[in-house]
């Protein structure tokens, strides 16, 4: 019988009789609700339900009809967790929970990602859930400076490499006194001569019991009690494993009686040796996965401990968690940003490439921007605080890659089934193999090693870490990119993606508008053509006035005064300067005043072929020059679109300039289409007419493009844009170059295809192996695989997959 679950929502939106009737008539049509009951005072809808409806499809559904359900979210870290049972354990525990609508948990990161319907459960509850699980739990403040993963495992490394010290001391005299007479010739009965068989047994029992009881105490620690709950996982597999060894060796030795003389052998160096290789297995995982979390530890060691801030009395130095909105803080040239802030005081250059990936310091004058990380150049400056704690930029990059690498990918879906199931399916198999070579008469000494094999070699560690480490590695190479994955998900679905759409101004254009060419008519002086221009132009506001008043100024060209200047609709202006008219405008502006425009026609029309705005000059009833003014491509936008095209991506822009222009940039970029004149609604309709070919990405950095950027099946806000796009996009590209796209694609490819590799081998260690230690395979004759060897294979396994996630740090 389906189990019976329930659960209630806040649903703010509810104001009336007919309101709580839609919310329950939508929730009783979701299958498998029993039950559902609207309650408009409290503003709470409590559901009975079972299989298949889920939290999730529940809030989906009153998503759906209208009525959100006010949802909260927690992070959660927890202790313990070393395999993918674990993690699958700690799940389906949150899931399970009346109010949680979805749950995430993190076997690489050991911690989770809760959803939960406000007002029903606290964070706090949660970690206590989490905790009765077995593993232990406690929330993670919002604000809190993150503990790098990297700084945990380095501890839990430190601990594991004492352990493995301490277990291999005490495993190696077993090793010799059982092993010797296998490796070295006369060795058995120098033993038989010497302590004889009895009292190396007793030694070797008693360093055995040694390493389980110190530093092989974590896995009866962990795995008995989850055993007894009936929730077995990796260290219950080890825990039976090694006891079993043990156990039935200390029977041989301690009544040798009970037992008929051919099954007299003792398996103390097996229970040993298991301990020692999995401790070492767990120690270099512990390593590697440190190696794999340093990105966040990078990004966390950019912020200085104190900063020099400026006081009535004078300067005083203070901790960098006392600064407060206001303060001005004192920059030492070298010194690293403590926190966000606007410059007041000073000229000098910043290197942000931590923040942006560009090697080349920026420039800053009283009031630019500057953010806390940055590396101040030779100049002494100071600046006001603006922003502190978790508000700053920083800190926001740090949350931000720390979510998505707590999230996950829909690839994991198949991981999750099969690891619920695989613990208890492998104690089952080493059940069945005992009995099977019992049955077959090879003796129950044979029968036990086999079973012992197969619990040890199982790996569902490796199955579990497949895809978290390689999303780990990823996120933090992508930050060190500058590019902000801002959930995991959003890498798998970028690299399915068969079209990238961009927008154009200031996505692959500069987004401000330069003056491009400058061709003189005959006779005219075109330096005299641009002061008359720019005198005209001094007091408009007119982005066209402002590219040509900047290419006067770089040319050291003095406007020469212009009067009773005024527009003139659909033309452009005309103003009164030395003592004559002065037009500047399209070609019907002189048409109208009877100057020919056909000296310089010809290039008119080649200049508005390549998208730029053609502005005629004339003084005097004579035609002085054509100015051509347009929105440059950014310097490396050529390149961006060749490798996207060489990726087999297909590139179209989507742009609400005017056709021509729009074509032209296209054109000059490689672009295979073009889709002009479209208000930011309209992208959100061209970006369907894109989908006949698979996954759109699109890519914009303006407040019009953020709804485009949210219709993409992948939206990408370039970081030099507003923060309405970057909110909008799942993925932020620090850099305002174009070829941080590329990268992004690229690097998200090479994540999905590590997380392939890591599953391939996860599942086909498994798959292989398993059927060794049952005998069922024999490459190595006999009734299956030695236990030591076993365990050290099931160690391989999961360094394996953390090793080739390693190999990600280099993508890109």
């Amino acid at each position: 019988m389906t189990e019976q679950s329930h659960t209630t929502f806040i649903v703010d939106g509810m104001h009336c009789g007919a309101c709580t009737g839609r919310v329950e008539r939508a929730l009783a049509a979701e299958p498998g609700v029993t039950g559902a009951a609207a309650n408009l005072m409290a503003r709470s809808a409590r559901v009975d339900f079972t299989a298949p409806a889920t939290p999730a499809s529940l809030a989906a559904a009153l998503e759906k009809a209208g009525y959100p359900v006010a949802q909260a979210e927690a992070r959660l870290e927890i202790e313990g967790m070393t395999c993918a049972s674990c993690s699958g354990r700690v799940e389906r525990a949150l899931a399970a929970t009346p109010g949680v609508i979805s749950a995430a948990v993190n076997l690489a990161t050991q911690s989770a990602q809760v959803a939960y319907a406000q007002g029903t459960i606290a964070p706090s509850e949660l970690a206590q859930i989490v905790t009765a699980a077995g593993y232990p739990a406690r929330v993670k403040q919002a604000g809190a400076a993150p503990a790098p993963l990297a700084e945990k495992q380095a501890a839990e490394a430190a601990k594991l490499k004492r352990d493995v010290a301490i277990s291999a001391a005490l495993t190696l005299p077993v090793f010799i006194l059982a092993m010797g007479a296998h490796l070295i010739p006369g060795f058995h009965h120098l033993i038989m001569a010497t302590i004889g068989e009895t009292a190396s047994w007793w030694v070797q029992m008693i360093l055995t019991a040694l390493v389980l009881a110190f530093p092989g105490r974590v896995f009866l620690r962990l795995g008995l009690p989850a055993l007894l709950r009936g929730a077995p996982e990796m260290n219950s597999l080890v825990a039976m494993g090694a006891s079993a060894a043990f156990l039935y060796s200390a029977v041989v030795t301690l009544a040798p009686g009970l037992l008929p003389a051919s099954a007299r052998e003792v398996y103390f160096e097996a229970a040993a040796v298991i301990v020692t290789l999995i401790l070492v297995g767990r120690w270099l995982e512990a390593r590697a996965k440190g190696q794999a979390g340093q990105a966040i530890a990078r990004l966390v060691g950019l912020r200085p401990a104190t900063a020099r801030v400026q006081r009535p009395g004078g300067a005083v130095e203070l901790p960098v968690e006392e600064l407060a909105s206001g303060d001005i803080v004192l920059l030492a040239p070298g010194a690293r940003v403590p926190v966000d802030g606007e410059l007041t005081e000073g000229h000098g250059w910043i290197d942000e490439s931590m923040l942006t990936g560009e090697p080349v310091p920026v420039e800053k004058t009283p009031g630019a921007k500057i953010t806390g990380g940055t590396v101040n150049g030779a100049s002494a400056l100071a600046f006001r605080v603006t922003a502190t704690g978790a508000d700053t930029v920083l800190s926001r990059i740090i949350a931000m890659v720390e979510e998505a690498q707590g999230g996950k990918l829909p690839v994991q879906a198949l991981v999750d089934k099969v690891t619920r199931v695989f613990v208890p399916a492998v104690m089952a198999l080493s059940a069945l193999t005992f009995a099977l070579w019992m049955a077959a008469g090879q003796g129950f000494t044979h029968a036990l090693v086999a079973a012992i094999s197969v619990m040890i070699i199982a790996c569902p560690c490796a199955m579990g870490l497949a895809t978290p480490v390689s999303i780990l590695v990823g996120t933090g190479r992508g930050a060190e990119l500058g590019i902000l994955f801002r959930r995991g998900d959003a890498l798998q679905r970028l690299a399915e993606v068969k079209t990238v759409a961009f927008d154009k101004t200031g996505t692959l254009t500069e987004g401000r508008p330069a003056l491009t060419d400058l061709i003189a008519a005959e006779g005219a002086d075109p330096d005299r053509a641009l002061a008359l221009a720019a005198g005209a132009e001094a007091r408009s506001e007119h982005p066209l006035a402002h590219a040509i008043l900047t290419e006067a100024e770089a040319r050291g060209i003095a406007p020469l005064p212009a009067r009773r200047v005024r527009a003139i609709p659909g033309r452009g202006l005309s103003a009164e300067a030395e003592g004559a008219r002065l037009i500047l405008g399209n070609a019907k502006a002189l048409d109208e005043a009877g100057i020919d425009t056909a000296p310089l026609s010809t290039q008119a029309q080649t200049l508005a072929q390549d998208g730029k705005t053609p502005i005629w000059v004339a003084h005097d009833g004579r035609l002085l020059a054509l100015i051509a003014v347009a929105d440059p491509v950014k310097e490396h936008a050529p390149d961006a679109i060749a490798s996207l095209t060489a990726a087999g991506v297909e590139t179209a822009l989507i742009s609400g300039d005017i056709r021509p222009t729009a074509e032209a940039v296209a054109r000059r970029l490689g672009i295979a289409r073009t889709v002009a004149e479209v208000l930011p609604e309209g992208k959100v309709a061209a970006l369907e007419g894109l989908r006949d070919h698979g996954a759109v990405a699109f890519v914009g950095d303006g407040i019009n493009d953020a709804p485009a950027l949210a219709a993409a099946d992948v939206g990408l806000a370039i970081g030099t844009g507003t923060d309405v796009a970057i909110e909008a996009a799942e993925v932020v590209l620090m850099q305002g170059d174009p070829r941080s796209v590329a990268r992004a694609l690229t690097l998200s490819r090479a994540v999905m295809r590590n997380i392939k590799q890591n599953l391939f081998w996860a599942f086909a260690y498994n798959a292989a192996l398993i059927p060794v230690a049952m005998g069922v395979l024999r490459p190595f004759g006999g009734p299956g695989l030695s236990p030591m060897l076993a365990a050290g294979a099931m160690a391989f396994s999961s360094v394996f997959v953390v090793t080739n996630a390693l190999r990600l740090r280099r993508a890109g």
